[in-house]
């Protein structure tokens, strides 16, 4: 299922650039979840500028590619472009759950980044995919530290129901 973003934001997520270091550890090391984290919202932040959404899709693991074009990114996260959330590059991530694997095998990565005056949350689904950890969910909020508005005021989400095809194709 790709659920479309609601509202306008100026984050969003989505994508990761193959390592085949990453697909044969369980579970990344710091490092390597901040790299993970950062090429997914960078990637998406070129799609929103450029308006070109094929390099992001073509990172996406396999059935998400397989069930949605790039396209059906790019209308996802109309309302996002033009946005950028490139400031994110120079900042660390601050995890807010240790990565973990669930029971279809998906790895979940999630945290923020102490941006202000809002704060720019994720929480990023990687399947293994073509053997490499690739996304599948992207779902990244933003939201005003000094109103302490809800997460709804600015969200986007776009994720691949696998169908319980488990995770690893």
């Amino acid at each position: 299922m790709l659920r479309y973003p609601t509202m306008l934001s100026a984050a969003a997520a989505t994508a990761l650039l193959g390592c085949s270091a990453w697909a044969q550890s369980p579970l990344p090391t710091g490092k390597v979840e901040e790299v993970m984290v950062k090429v997914a919202l960078l990637t998406l932040n070129d799609a929103n500028l450029t308006g070109n959404y094929d390099v992001l899709h073509a990172k996406m693991a396999r059935p998400f590619r397989e069930r949605f074009s790039a396209a059906t990114l790019k209308q996802a996260f109309a309302t996002f472009a033009g946005h950028h959330i490139d400031a994110i590059a120079g900042m660390p991530i601050v995890t807010t759950e240790e990565p973990r694997i669930d029971d279809n095998g998906a790895l979940l990565l999630r945290g923020h980044f102490d941006t202000t005056p809002s704060r720019l949350s994720y929480a990023l689904d990687y399947a293994m995919s073509e053997g490499e950890w690739k996304l599948i969910t992207i779902d990244v909020k933003v939201r005003s530290l000094q109103t302490n508005a809800s997460a709804t005021d600015l969200v986007a989400r776009a994720a691949a129901d696998l169908g319980g095809s488990g995770a690893s194709k």
